[in-house]
């Protein structure tokens, strides 16, 4: 009777491990945007999608995520993520980031456009570097 149960667990564990649904850190230099079909190598304005079912697209800037995005089924994206300006290849849940889109801040695809983990930071470096801020809302809204 033992002997049957060991391959129902192994059988069970490699399920489990198969059905992981969670963000995967991206390749700079290596991994290529799902978008634009660039290489990915800024660290800090990258972006990443996670679906329900455990699929992952990366990407080399946020504006190639909200793209990408229009033509998705928007139910079957679990997160959206990107990288926090602050702290470089830290990816953050975009839904509850701030963007801010100044001139003086370049992006991959040229939007210069950043996300920030912390409000008060972006407020920060808006004072420094102008620009305005946006929620992921209205920042989503602005692209289209």
């Amino acid at each position: 009777m033992q002997i049957q149960k060991k391959p129902i667990y192994l059988i069970l564990f490699v399920f489990l491990i198969g059905c992981n649904s969670s963000p995967q850190p991206i390749n700079y230099g290596t991994d290529t945007c799902s978008y634009c079909r660039m290489t990915i190598v800024d660290k800090i304005h990258a972006a990443e999608i996670l679906t329900h079912k455990g699929k992952v697209y990366k990407f080399d800037a946020t504006e190639c995520m909200i793209n990408f995005s229009n033509d998705f089924e928007k139910s079957k994206i679990k997160l959206y993520l990107s990288n926090d300006y602050m702290t470089p290849e830290k990816l953050i849940d975009a839904r509850k980031a701030t963007f801010l889109i100044s001139k003086e801040i370049p992006s991959p695809m040229g939007a210069f456009l950043s996300a920030f983990e912390d409000k008060i930071q972006a407020k920060k470096l808006q004072t420094q570097k102008g620009g305005e801020l946006y929620t992921w809302e209205k920042l989503c809204t602005h692209l289209k």
